[in-house]
């Protein structure tokens, strides 16, 4: 008989006795499997609800709302649950005295809740014990056919493992010591089969493969050694400061720059809290009081004895890992960009502007002086035409002392000089004070403005009356401005909290809504309007209002008007 015939002849018989015993064995298995849910669905959780009643009941004294919850909520549970005789009699029991329990809490009604407690408990004892003595008869039943048919498998299988080519075996024990090593990261491990060609072609097609992995892996490992080389000599010598932490705010990164400004050491720092080195360094003291909302004015820090201005900017850091989708958040990156440079030009700038703005002052009232004595004619008659011309000459010099009056403003608001008089002030009399200063300039556009007034005559406001009355004038002479002939302005002033409301509202073309948040810009005008100004006026107002603890802003859409406001503390 052939090799062939007897492994199938073997092999087959071995597989009807596999598929007789896997028969047999999911029979019993099943039995077993019913006769083990009776016990944990019948008897388990009755005791488990028992004992879970008996926990709560121990609590009772400490948290009581919580304990009768948890125990009427068992109790309920075990109700359900009846399946020994006896059992729904010593339920009931427990129910009633537990009742009575609620009412008048004393000892002996609590020990009979307990006596009932554990009779059931008893009573699914004995239901255990009773269905794990059927569960042992099947278990031995199946233990019998399954060992039997089990050994006559066993004796066909050894036959046929006794008559297999040890060289089968051999090899594939061997290969398969290899592919743990190789599945450890041990790259050098190789194999050597001796016999067939067949073994060779796989033992020299594996050796190949270890050998490309290790290849792999070791200049994987250089090139990821150079990034991270790379990456630390770039962020060293960047000019702005990075620290760089950790989701548990631990330092594991920072530069070279950032180690100046702080007046640390790299040792003393890196793998410590932030909080840690925080307390004795008050630069880092103030980032981290800044690190969930960055401050939005510049860090003054004092290096080399020269004052210097950072930016604090804070970047999170979130991944992605490998084969998950959601982002992971792992740490944050504190960058201090340094602005010194251009801070330093915004100063030069602002005492620019100021030394200009003063200079040019002087030599306009001059001739704003000499043009009023020319009108009143005291050196002759003037013509038509000169008439005109110093009318011309008049506007253009008021004009350019507008402007410098602006500049000078704008210059004590950048340098911080600003001086204010913060007094108690009548609103009326603030707006009263603004429409005498601009009634000629409505007149000439035969425009009228309406004051209205919303609040008790004993109201007033915290400010300061000039620079205020200043805010008004700029809203007005605005309004005037952009409305047309033959209109009327609208002032307001009202309650509003905490607050006196100021507004102004005009009838002109409106402005768009995208240009709200930049119409208090320094230097902006709207696009397509005429700019006859210098687009400070508005900028300038936002800071007199905004340093005496108001507010200020616009409504406004197009071809619907404008309405300008700001709010001021009510006393």
């Amino acid at each position: 008989m052939k090799l062939k015939t007897k492994l199938t002849l073997g092999v087959g018989l071995l597989f009807l006795l596999i598929v007789l015993l896997s028969v047999i064995a999911s029979v019993y298995i099943n039995k077993l499997k019913s006769d083990t849910e009776k016990i944990l669905t019948a008897n388990y959780n009755s005791i488990e609800f028992s004992k879970n009643m008996l926990l709560a009941l121990d609590k009772i004294n400490v948290d009581s709302a919580v304990a009768v919850k948890d125990f009427q909520k068992y109790n309920a549970l075990q109700e359900k649950n009846l399946t020994e005789f006896g059992e729904k009699e010593a339920t009931q029991n427990l129910s009633l005295h537990f009742d009575d329990y609620l009412k008048q809490p004393v000892f002996e009604k609590e020990k009979l809740i307990r006596e009932d407690l554990m009779k059931i408990m008893s009573l699914n004892m004995k239901g255990i014990e009773r269905k794990s003595d059927i569960a042992i008869i099947t278990a031995e039943n199946a233990t019998f056919w399954i060992v039997s048919l089990g050994t006559v498998c066993f004796l066909i299988a050894f036959i046929l493992l006794f008559n297999l080519p040890q060289t089968i075996a051999e090899p594939i024990n061997q290969l398969t010591f290899s592919i743990k090593q190789i599945a450890n990261k041990n790259y050098n491990e190789r194999v050597h089969f001796k016999g067939s060609e067949e073994f060779n072609d796989l033992a020299n097609s594996f050796n190949v493969m270890a050998e490309k992995l290790q290849e792999y892996e070791s200049s994987t490992l250089s090139k990821q050694l150079m990034d991270k080389k790379r990456i630390e000599t770039l962020v060293n010598n960047m000019h702005d400061a990075v620290i760089g932490l950790d989701e548990n705010h631990f330092i594991y990164m920072i530069n070279d720059e950032a180690l100046k400004i702080t007046n640390l050491r790299k040792e003393e720092i890196i793998g410590k809290t932030a909080h840690e080195v925080a307390i004795n360094n008050d630069l880092i003291r103030e980032l981290l009081k800044n690190i969930d909302y960055p401050a939005k004015e510049p860090i003054k820090i004092i290096t080399d004895n020269k004052e210097n201005y950072f930016e604090q900017d804070i970047i999170p850091i979130n991944i992605v890992k490998t084969g998950e989708k959601e982002k992971k958040y792992i740490g944050r990156v504190i960058l201090l960009r340094n602005i010194t440079p251009f801070k330093e030009l915004d100063f030069a700038k602002t005492n620019f502007i100021a030394t200009i703005s003063h200079e040019l002052k002087t030599p306009i009232s001059a001739i704003k002086m000499g043009v009023q004595l020319l009108n009143n004619q005291k050196f002759g008659e003037l013509n038509e035409q000169q008439q005109e011309l110093l009318k011309s000459i008049n506007e253009d010099g008021q004009r350019l002392l507008d402007i410098t009056g602006e500049l000078l403003n704008l210059s004590q608001v950048e340098s911080g000089n600003i001086r204010l008089n913060i007094e108690k002030c009548s609103p009326k009399e603030i707006v009263q004070a603004s429409i005498k200063n601009i009634e000629k300039l409505a007149e000439q556009k035969h425009i009228s403005i309406s004051p209205k007034y919303f609040l008790d005559d004993q109201d007033s406001v915290s400010a300061d009356f000039d620079k205020t009355v200043w805010v008004m004038n700029n809203f007005l002479s605005n309004a005037i401005k952009h409305s047309f002939q033959d209109e009327t302005i609208k002032v307001t002033v009202e309650k509003s909290d905490s607050m006196i409301a100021f507004s102004v509202t005009d009838t002109g073309n409106g402005i768009d809504e995208k240009y709200h948040r930049q119409i208090f810009d320094r230097y902006f005008q709207v696009p397509g309007e005429q700019q006859n100004g210098t687009g400070l006026g508005l900028a300038i107002s936002k800071n007199f209002i905004e340093k005496q603890h108001g507010e200020i802003g616009v409504h406004s859409s197009l071809n619907q008007g404008s309405t300008f406001y700001f709010k001021l503390p009510l006393i």
